[in-house]
């Protein structure tokens, strides 16, 4: 299959392009900037900004799927920048999918778990949505502006954790620097979330393509925990002392933005229609730890210098 993903740099775009490549498919990753070296997939500079350009690059490369995974994630510079995030999270994906609708190929969009709230947890595809931050706002947008163009997309809301290429991206990799080093450092025991594992997460959304899903379908691990408990089972794998992890209040705490508290998401539909269940938060730290030992981060960085 002759595939794209945007933010080809980022956590998952980079994962993704990697387990789509080795599965046989023609990835083209799409950046804005940044370039990488010894990938085993074609990487593109474009800034979907300039979406007549973009769209012009896209359909020359007559993809057969297109991933979005390209967005500003980063809470802070969302929460200073509210113009620039509804321009990338929302409008862009809108023009995408709508795009994607005029070609007739399919469209996958990465959204998240920050769409709710927080405040009861257990979420459904149908549950009512309520974001706190500009972040989450503009990603929720961006869900409606993708529906609406394109009613065939599939709409995946995800959190998820692993190796990137910076090394730092991801909340495991904070807790495995930070312990590596001996640092002390604080895990938040009121945050619960539903981690997958994004190696697992793009294997995942690879299958969801190919069986023509479509729709909204919350993909994240079928089981949660506080960020604090993440922290420790990620010191207990990798050998760490997990008394470093201080036990905390995220409620406590000035933020650059609010956050929400209780993100646990059902995954009954996504695995009801799949066949099969997602893998276990215990399974994902299992890999984390595995592809370390195999050197996969470090493989990663590589292609980064």
């Amino acid at each position: 299959m002759r595939l794209i993903v945007t933010g080809a740099t980022g956590l998952l775009g980079l994962n993704l392009s990697l387990t789509a490549a080795a599965q046989g498919h023609a990835v083209t990753g799409l950046a804005h900037t940044r370039q990488l070296n010894g990938i085993p997939f074609t990487l593109k500079n474009v800034d979907l900004l300039n979406m007549d350009r973009a769209l012009a690059m896209m359909t020359a490369l007559e993809p057969e799927a297109v991933i979005h995974c390209a967005a500003i994630a980063n809470l802070g510079v969302a929460e200073n920048n509210p113009d620039l995030a509804y321009q990338v999270n929302a409008a862009v994906p809108g023009r995408l999918a709508k795009w994607a609708a005029e070609a007739g190929i399919p469209f996958v969009h990465i959204s998240t778990d920050a769409v709710f709230d927080g405040a009861v947890g257990g979420y459904r595809e149908d549950d009512s949505t309520h974001p706190l931050s500009v972040y989450a706002q503009t990603k929720l947008a961006g869900e409606e502006a993708v529906g609406d163009a394109n009613p065939d997309a599939l709409i995946a809301r995800v959190v998820f954790y692993g190796w990137s290429l910076s090394g730092k991206r991801s909340l495991s990799e904070f807790f495995f620097n930070q312990l590596k080093a001996g640092n002390r450092l604080k895990g938040f025991v009121d945050a619960i979330f539903c981690p997958l594992y994004v190696e697992d997460l793009a294997e995942t959304l690879l299958e969801m393509l190919l069986h023509k899903l479509t729709g909204i379908y919350h993909v994240v691990s079928p089981e949660s925990l506080s960020k604090y408990d993440f922290g420790v089972g990620i010191a207990q794998r990798f050998g760490f002392d997990p008394g470093l992890i201080e036990p905390v209040e995220m409620r406590s705490l000035d933020r650059d933005a609010p956050r929400a508290l209780n993100l646990t998401l059902s995954t009954d539909k996504v695995q009801a229609d799949l066949g099969h269940a997602l893998p276990s938060i215990a399974e994902g730290i299992e890999r984390l730890y595995q592809r370390w030992q195999e050197g996969y981060p470090a493989q990663l960085q590589t292609y980064g210098k």
